[in-house]
């Protein structure tokens, strides 16, 4: 038998593993896009269902976007698009 079962393990996070909303929402996409998905869809059906099997598990995308409420989400959305069309 194992004489470490009784000993606590450590493991942390990738230091690269993104924080914001932003940068989650940019891993996502990517590892949709690369996957063949369409990631604005996929990721409507997600906001809309909260189903996760609207994101891939490639690139660690589905456990990512799980990290964020959907409301986050919908917030960068609408905060993105209102910047980029202010007059």
């Amino acid at each position: 038998m194992n004489n470490k079962m009784g000993e606590t393990r450590h493991f942390s996070l990738s230091s690269d593993a993104p924080e914001s909303a932003e940068d989650i929402i940019h891993v996502v996409y990517q590892a949709l896009k690369a996957k063949g998905h369409d990631p604005i869809m996929q990721m409507v059906g997600y906001i809309i269902s909260g189903d996760p099997t609207y994101i891939t598990s490639y690139n660690n995308a589905r456990s990512l976007i799980r990290r964020l409420e959907r409301d986050e989400i919908l917030e960068e959305f609408v905060r993105f698009y209102i910047n980029e069309h202010e007059r």
